[in-house]
């Protein structure tokens, strides 16, 4: 067993929760589409890429690649637009005291998100300068479930997985930082339940002291 040394975090649902603002942005194409789409299908799209989003929105329906762009650009278009409306004050509760706890002990802290928006969010919510590594959708060609992100960012942090908790709100993510080698702290009630740990109520519900004891090595 080895100590932590590094956290990884998701950023939506984990940092802040900007799923209202992707849903709103995929309504308005789904809509003009004429594509059946829920708030149950938006759940469906946590922690998932762009175009992953698309093929799940589309459900076998066939669509040309070019039609597949224009539908992926409108929506990323709307949701830039929504995403100038976040402040400091989407931070979720308990985001910011956790990671600078975690900060003072030592621990480098890494963001692995499949947002290709993930650097404007951090930006928006005044958080960018608490990460040691930034990993986004830009970073790695397999996205979610595959590990690579997170061992693109545990790279960067200079650390191996054993090393590091990944915190997600998604089972896309869970098994991503499962097939890596990474620990993992499920956030919220969304298909986590295979995490090593969940908390339902966010990073709010648990102080660093405690989780670390919670993944403590065996005998230490």
């Amino acid at each position: 067993m080895t100590d932590i040394r590094g956290f990884i975090f998701d950023l939506d649902g984990v940092i802040t929760d900007t799923a209202e603002l992707h849903y709103q942005s995929w309504k308005v194409v789904a809509d003009a589409e004429g594509l059946p789409f829920t708030r149950e299908d938006n759940e469906q799209l946590r922690g998932v890429s762009r175009r992953e989003s698309l093929e799940r929105l589309l459900k076998d329906r066939p669509m040309d690649e070019a039609k597949k762009l224009d539908i992926m650009t409108r929506k990323n278009d709307i949701y830039r637009e929504k995403l100038k409306t976040i402040t400091p004050d989407d931070l979720l509760p308990g985001v910011r005291t956790f990671i600078d706890q975690a900060r003072a002990r030592g621990i480098k802290i890494g963001l692995g998100s499949a947002s290709r928006n993930a650097r404007e969010v951090l930006g928006s919510l005044g958080v960018t300068a608490l990460f040691d590594a930034l990993g986004d959708g830009h970073s790695v060609v397999n996205t979610k479930p595959a590990p690579d992100l997170f061992v693109w960012v545990a790279g960067r942090l200079d650390l191996n997985p054993a090393q590091v908790i990944v915190f997600e709100d998604a089972e896309a993510g869970v098994d991503a930082a499962k097939a890596g080698g990474f620990k993992s702290v499920g956030i919220g009630h969304a298909n986590v339940s295979h995490a090593d740990f969940v908390l339902e109520l966010g990073l709010k519900d648990i102080t660093l002291q405690r989780l670390l004891d919670i993944f403590k090595p065996k005998g230490a």
